[in-house]
């Protein structure tokens, strides 16, 4: 009897279809955005339409598809599909909004506040010196701190630029000097504890930081102060969800790429978050 030891499968492996959890309007926008970059750049040619090429891009950075798994999947090589996702993400971030000019957006439509917090997205452990700035010691992993502005219902508005995991919230505002927009804006912003101290405005000024009371070991919080921290907490509870929409992007679970390219990505899905919640 002749023995077949071939392979049940090709040796490039299985392919397999997967629902995407995005709307087809988003698909459509982003491959419009795509056919009017090759035709600017003068592209004549690509492995695929950009239809296609924007499919393989939300994939990637919806559900975390590895380009090694896309790319068998369509004909093309790995390397192609990094390509594509760093050309689209950058177009996607050159969209992303000014701070100056998203607060004043907000305050043309009558709004008086912003809701203000900060996030750490978690990064691949590396070694080296490096890397050790990355490390948060309030979160106990490596990552990287971005801070973000919501609307008073939730919808975000601005991302920062990506910091080292060890840098504080109140260092990473100042950074971008937020409380300066925000007087020249006329806003105010809401916060949590986190931010007590950001805004070291005179007595008299109108504050551009509005923070709850933080309890000392000799000095407890009195009823009333209690009761004004709990309703700060229900005003800004919206920006949570601003940061779950934001972190539904499943590449942003654990960044394996430069650091560096982590502000461009943040940017990028902030175009993509915006575009879904608002159709």
């Amino acid at each position: 009897m002749k023995k077949n030891n071939s392979l049940a499968e090709s040796p490039d492996g299985l392919v397999y279809t997967a629902r995407l959890p995005l709307s087809s309007a988003t698909l459509n926008w982003l491959a419009d955005l795509i056919r009017g970059h090759l035709k600017k750049i003068g592209s004549r040619w690509r492995a695929l339409p950009a239809g296609k090429i924007a499919g393989i891009v939300l994939a990637v950075l919806r559900c975390d598809q590895r380009p090694g798994d896309l790319a068998g999947g369509n004909g093309i090589h790995r390397t192609t599909v990094t390509r594509w996702v760093r050309e689209v993400v950058g177009l996607l971030a050159t969209r992303a909004p000014r701070l100056d000019r998203a607060l004043k957006k907000i305050a043309r439509k009558g709004g008086g506040v912003v809701l203000l917090d900060g996030s750490l997205i978690r990064t691949r452990r590396r070694t080296g010196m490096a890397n050790r700035k990355n490390y948060s010691g309030k979160h106990k992993c490596h990552g990287l701190l971005v801070i973000a502005l919501t609307d008073d219902k939730g919808r975000l508005i601005w991302v920062s630029a990506a910091r080292p995991g060890r840098t504080s919230e109140i260092t990473a505002c100042r950074h971008g000097k937020l409380t300066a927009h925000l007087r020249a804006a006329g806003l105010g912003a809401i916060a949590d504890l986190g931010f007590v101290g950001l805004d070291d405005s005179g007595p008299d000024a109108d504050p551009a930081v509005i923070t709850g009371y933080k309890a000392a070991r000799n000095r407890p919080l009195t009823r009333g102060q209690k009761l004004s921290n709990k309703a700060l907490a229900a005003v800004r509870a919206p920006v949570e969800h601003g940061f779950a929409h934001l972190k539904n992007w499943r590449v942003l679970g654990k960044v394996r790429t430069d650091p560096k390219w982590a502000t461009t990505l943040v940017r990028a899905l902030l175009v993509l978050t915006n575009r879904e919640v608002a159709r």
